[in-house]
């Protein structure tokens, strides 16, 4: 008993002790390392500052008047001397003058910075040669205008090179080295760049916020603690270096005087240990039991213990104390397992995992509303059994290379070809020998039907502006080249071609305008009482040319009396342009447009039918959406953008109206809206 004391009064001592060595280095590592996080930080700081510095230098000295004066006269002389003052004044090492072919006219350095023309208005790190070794320059660049004409640019640069780092090192209290493609180029250290080059480091940690690796090296016996920064894409980083010499001495003490005391805690506690061992043996004996119950993985019970020993009693509720906290974390962290399975099934993205072999270990909810197949169907089932792709193409179309996506088609339980886009990632689990594959995927079908309609909306835009825009040009010119020449006949057959030109440019914009305006939110009308024939007559007014070019006229069927209705005036006369332009554009020529105008109870309806091949009963209740068009196969109708209906219904309801489309007799198509009548007051 008594050497199980001493044997656990020894394990207690360096139990408590060593921790206590390890968490006090830890400490002081973590206190250096924060040190250096905070001179990297800073370094950041200070580069994003110098780039701030070179890009405002460079805008002032393009801006000066007497620059200018120097460049338009060609006093290459006097340019020189100008820019060697304002080098001097200014603290940068570099000022260069390039004309607008890129030729360097006028510089402050011995030679010429090669390529520095070349470089586009902005702050960069450029490498240079000079003497056989290589030079970094910190550099900007900046138009030279004046009254919208360009005169060249500017070139401003400060040379990252020992001075250099020695000022980082005087800002940031860290020594600090540039590195180009892993050779020093600059660095506050008093030491040859090849013995820098050739200081081994050793890895410390990568750290996870970012791309920084936390590194150690030695130089002439003195030991550095190191992070580097990257400086841009010319394989460029700084790096700062805290001194560690004295830290790691520090810890060394530390550790030494901490081992001293846990091994006279441990000489005490063994005296001690065997006048106590017989008047704490049997409580102990008791909180032994206790404890293998609780290594039982049993936590539904309470320690208590009954005894003079204040130590062992103590003790008691130490380990009462970690059974609750235990039993808590455990509570906790079952709760947490039940919230991340919750949160998976909510996720509306298909989840799946799969093995070494492809098969599927996990399925989510969201994986079986897009693919419609239960879960136990799909578990332990191959990937290509469940996606069954539309087109011949390999399992590795369904599993991406991490960080990638494929879009891809496949068939779900009801034979409906569905196009998903789908991400991986590589799982390692702790428990399993082979590592897993996670794929993330979502149903875009509707994502790339409207691609398609706005590639296909796009098409007809340019196609709509290319068409009156080539015949308006056809026309000027014609009048340009023969207006002398032409009789009256002729002439005003090419303005009624202007004027159906800009009649169909103007209805292209409005639009175009009125459906940028929904998409933004910012679609208004403005409501007032209006007289619906005033706006029937502007509508037809405007469509009339293009109706008479092929051949289509307007009957008109309007009671005697009509009441006032509410409605923007403007927009619907431009609601009627719309759909008579569609009665233009998908009607036959030489045909019958009827404007039929009803009065039913609080509302007024106004009916556009033509004679046309009609709208299939599939498209009718998708024809007022954005980029649909009737799908007829007549080749004389006119292309459109498949907005104008869109902005027809948008329009109507905005003001408080209903739209449709119904059949003629006979043929053809019948598009109606309604207006509210106006109330009198």
């Amino acid at each position: 008993m008594i050497l199980s004391f001493v044997v656990l009064a020894t394990f207690t001592a360096a139990a408590a002790g060593l921790p206590a060595v390890w968490s006090n280095n830890e400490q002081i590592d973590r206190q250096a390392w924060a040190q250096v996080d905070q001179g990297i930080r800073a370094a950041r700081a200070l580069y994003i500052a110098k780039q701030g510095e070179v890009v405002n230098f460079a805008t002032l000295t393009a801006q000066r008047p007497t620059l200018l004066n120097y460049l338009i006269q060609g006093d290459k002389s006097g340019l020189t001397s100008y820019l060697m003052d304002l080098e001097a004044g200014a603290g940068f090492d570099l000022i260069t003058i390039c004309d607008l072919d890129n030729v360097v006219v006028a510089y402050t350095t011995e030679e010429p910075l090669v390529d520095a023309c070349l470089m586009e208005e902005s702050s960069t790190y450029s490498l240079a040669t000079s003497g056989g070794e290589a030079e970094v320059w910190l550099l900007a660049s900046y138009r030279i205008t004046e009254e919208g004409k360009d005169f060249g640019k500017v070139i401003v640069g400060m040379k990252v090179d020992n001075e250099f780092a020695q000022e980082m090192r005087s800002q940031t209290g860290l020594e600090h080295s540039i590195y180009l493609a892993g050779q020093p180029v600059a660095s506050s250290f008093d030491v040859e760049y090849s013995i820098l080059a050739e200081t081994t480091r050793r890895v410390i940690e990568h750290v996870t916020s970012g791309s920084a690796v936390r590194t150690s090296f030695t130089i002439n016996g003195n030991s550095f603690y190191a992070t580097r920064l990257s400086l841009g894409e010319l394989d460029l980083f700084a790096e700062v270096a805290l001194p560690t010499t004295e830290l790691l001495s520090t810890q060394r003490s530390q550790a030494l005087f901490l081992i001293g005391s846990i091994v006279a805690a441990a000489g005490l506690a063994s005296l001690l240990g065997a006048f106590l061992a017989r008047r704490i043996s049997q409580p102990l004996v008791r909180l032994s039991t206790s404890a293998a119950t609780l290594s039982r993985d049993n936590l539904d019970f309470s320690i208590s213990l009954d005894t003079s020993v204040k130590e062992v009693s103590t003790l008691a509720q130490v380990l009462e104390g970690a059974r609750i906290d235990l039993k808590h974390s455990l509570d906790d962290l079952q709760k947490e397992i039940e919230w991340g399975s919750n949160l998976l099934e909510s996720i509306v993205e298909g989840i799946v995992t799969l093995d070494k072999d492809n098969q599927i270990l996990y399925f989510s909810s969201g994986a079986e509303r897009i693919t419609g197949l239960a879960r136990d169907q799909a578990i332990n089932r191959p990937i290509e059994d469940v996606f069954q792709l539309v087109e011949e193409e390999s399992v590795s179309s369904l599993i991406p290379s991490p960080g990638q996506k494929n879009i891809v088609t496949v068939m779900d339980t009801h034979q409906r070809a569905i196009t998903i886009a789908v991400t991986g990632a590589t799982l390692i689990p702790s428990e399993a020998e082979h590592s897993h594959i996670a794929l993330v995927f979502r149903d875009v079908s509707e994502e790339e039907a409207m691609n398609q309609l706005l590639g296909r909306f796009l098409s007809n835009v340019a196609h709509e502006f290319r068409t009156p825009l080539s015949a308006l040009e056809a026309s000027i010119e014609l009048l340009m080249e023969q207006a002398p020449d032409l009789n009256k006949d002729e002439m005003q057959e090419l303005l009624t071609s202007l004027h159906l030109g800009i009649l169909g440019l103007e209805t292209l914009i409005d639009n175009l305008l009125e459906a940028a305006s929904i998409e933004a939110r910012q679609f208004r009308v403005s409501i007032r009482p209006s007289d619906l024939r005033n706006i029937i007559a502007e509508a037809v007014h405007t469509m009339n040319p293009l109706l008479v070019k092929y051949g289509q006229h307007i009957e008109m069927k309007m009671p005697t009396s009509i009441p006032l209705v509410q409605a923007d005036p403007r927009r619907t006369v431009q609601v009627l342009v719309n759909l008579l332009s569609n009665v233009n554009k998908y009607g036959p020529s030489d045909s019958e447009i009827t404007i039929d105008v009803t009065v039913e109870r609080d509302v007024v309806k106004i009916a556009v039918s033509d004679q046309g091949e009609g709208i299939p009963d599939d498209l009718k209740r998708s024809i007022f959406n954005r980029f649909i068009r009737p799908g007829v196969n007549n080749s004389n109708v006119k292309t459109g953008t498949g907005l104008g209906l869109s902005v027809v219904k948008a329009i109507v309801e905005a003001q408080n109206g209903h739209v449709g489309v119904d059949d003629r007799q006979g043929g053809g198509a019948i598009f109606w809206f309604t207006l509210p009548i106006a109330r009198e007051s």
